[in-house]
């Protein structure tokens, strides 16, 4: 995904990891967990709240956008 991209998800948006798998060999999908959170000063920094499976969250930032793609709905 690039900058674009992340800056473009909605609340409840499904994106799939590039390499990460379940158990059944499809790739791991998470969702969008709340908004996207921008800055004014940096325009490249960018995070977004993530929920996969039950217990599990995380943030998309700058740093790992490119391990995700935008999964079908």
């Amino acid at each position: 995904m690039n900058i674009k991209q992340v800056k473009a998800l909605t609340y409840r948006d499904t994106v799939h990891h590039k390499t990460l798998t379940n158990a059944d060999g499809t790739p791991m999908r998470a969702r969008v967990n709340g908004k996207v959170k921008t800055w004014k000063r940096d325009l490249n920094r960018v995070q977004v709240p993530m929920k996969h499976g039950l217990y599990d969250c995380f943030y998309i930032d700058q740093d790992n956008m490119h391990e995700f793609e935008l999964g079908d709905a």
